[in-house]
């Protein structure tokens, strides 16, 4: 199982952080049985590991008056995958890039302020990238679950 690399304790810790990201070291501590110090000093150490990469709040674009968000699925030639995902990585739009079995190479997310921001992303970025075989858009309409991170 993918946990296999957390004891308990930091089992606990992590579920508890994935349902409150603000929850205080005191908090955590008094969840799961320990100090406050030590919650802390467990918190950090999964944070050195790389095990927990970052907080951030999540931001819903479908209650932003008139934000829009795609899902393009891309197929590369081989030899320009490396040069389309740079260009991909390097544009403030896209929000996620996957590199994914299948006949798509990459599954990438875009959230535009707009339907004129997304239609310059798709013209100025996506359209020019070398060597695409294929490119599929899909815009989405609603958010039915959108589960962030890691459920444990």
């Amino acid at each position: 199982m993918f946990l296999e690399g957390l004891d308990a304790l930091d089992q606990k810790i992590v579920r508890l952080l994935i349902e409150n990201a603000r929850i205080t070291y005191s908090q955590i501590g008094q969840q799961v049985g320990i100090s406050r110090v030590a919650a802390k000093m467990r918190v950090q150490a999964l944070e050195a590991r790389g095990v927990i990469e970052e907080y951030t709040a999540v931001i819903n674009p479908q209650k932003i008056s008139g934000a829009v968000s795609c899902y393009f699925e891309i197929e590369t030639q081989p030899a320009a995958l490396a040069e389309v995902t740079q260009r991909l990585a390097a544009c403030d739009t896209i929000t996620q890039i996957y590199r994914v079995t299948g006949r798509c190479k990459l599954h990438v997310h875009a959230v535009a302020a707009g339907a004129a921001e997304m239609e310059k992303l798709i013209a100025e970025v996506i359209d020019p990238l070398p060597g695409v075989v294929r490119c599929d858009c899909s815009t989405i309409l609603s958010r039915i679950k959108d589960i962030k991170g890691l459920r444990l």
